[in-house]
């Protein structure tokens, strides 16, 4: 069985992911890493332990990540992160505090272990900022070589970003991070804007899990409706909401609802574009790809095991 880590900064995507990688009995998620951008790195963590024991799932040990960017000292949630997901990161809904604490093991160690422990069975998906796994390869070059799969939620190549032309919100928050992982992974999938913005819930489904009846459902329903009444302003034309962090779960579970296009890639880190997720020149001819890029996704295939999956964790959380 695939052991996976998610690497989230807990914004309400982030919480439908770990909803999916709970409800997915093909990987067993071993820890959640905490990082920053939707909320600040210690909300978040706050969000992971209050709804993994909501979802009836306390066994799943929360590690503090890296606070702010590689190249900054400090961190401020943006407006439009705020705007998105709510104040507390989970779209305003109130759920109860864990009673447990974060690991006192810092995230970057417990990723570097935990690649010492599981090798090629490790899946890492990151769905913020990588500045955590950057951070990680630098401490232990190498783990970039023992590491099975990297499925990151970021970037964007055939579409345009979402924090302007160019740059998608997650790779934004650190490119150093996210330029020096895309130069030294062995295997990456991107999981970016080309295919998430394919991907979309409407009120529709989330009325499944209010009928619920019961905490988790209520919880769920209400974050997600909070999401797309957001996206209902900031994107009107897609009639939903993007399930950005789910789909890259759902990758790291099954590579095959995505279809791949191989390519070497690299971050601009200087310049107007910087950002940027885009074709490295220098290693396009290297018939050695270390990247691949998501351009295509099965929509129905996707959003069936999605709400298959969610919905029945939440069921078995009453």
């Amino acid at each position: 069985m695939k052991k996976l880590i998610l690497d989230l900064d807990t914004g309400v995507d982030d919480a439908l992911a770990i909803s999916y990688a709970l409800g997915s009995p093909e990987i067993e998620l071993i820890g959640i890493t905490g990082t920053y951008g939707n909320v600040l790195m210690e909300q978040g963590v706050r969000n992971a332990l209050a709804i993994t024991d909501l979802l009836g799932h306390p066994e799943v040990p929360v590690y503090r990540g890296l606070p702010h960017a590689s190249t900054k000292d400090a961190f401020e949630v943006l407006p439009v992160s705020a705007f998105i997901h709510g104040e507390n990161g989970i779209g305003d809904a109130v759920i109860p505090d864990s009673d447990r604490d974060a690991e006192s093991e810092p995230a970057v160690d417990f990723i570097i272990d935990a690649v010492k422990t599981y090798g090629d069975d490790l899946v890492y998906v990151p769905t913020g900022p990588q500045t955590n796994i950057a951070a990680a390869f630098r401490k232990a070059p190498e783990i970039a070589d023992e590491l099975g799969r990297i499925v990151f939620m970021g970037g964007a190549l055939t579409a345009p970003g979402n924090v302007n032309a160019w740059t998608e919100a997650n790779i934004s928050q650190d490119p150093d991070a996210a330029d020096y992982v895309f130069r030294h992974t062995k295997d990456a999938t991107m999981i970016g804007l080309d295919v998430t913005l394919q991907t979309l819930l409407t009120y529709k489904e989330t009325q499944t899990w209010r009928d619920l009846g019961n905490a988790a459902g209520t919880f769920l329903a209400d974050m997600t409706d909070f999401y797309i009444k957001a996206y209902e302003t900031t994107a009107p034309h897609l009639g939903g909401c993007g399930l950005h962090d789910p789909l890259a779960v759902g990758v790291a579970v099954d590579p095959t609802l995505v279809t791949i296009h191989p390519i070497n890639m690299k971050v601009d880190v200087e310049g107007a574009t910087r950002g940027r997720t885009i074709g490295d020149e220098e290693r396009l001819n290297d018939p050695h790809k270390t990247m691949g890029v998501a351009l295509g996704v099965d929509v129905p295939r996707f959003l069936d095991e999605f709400m298959t999956r969610i919905t029945n964790v939440a069921r078995a959380a009453a």
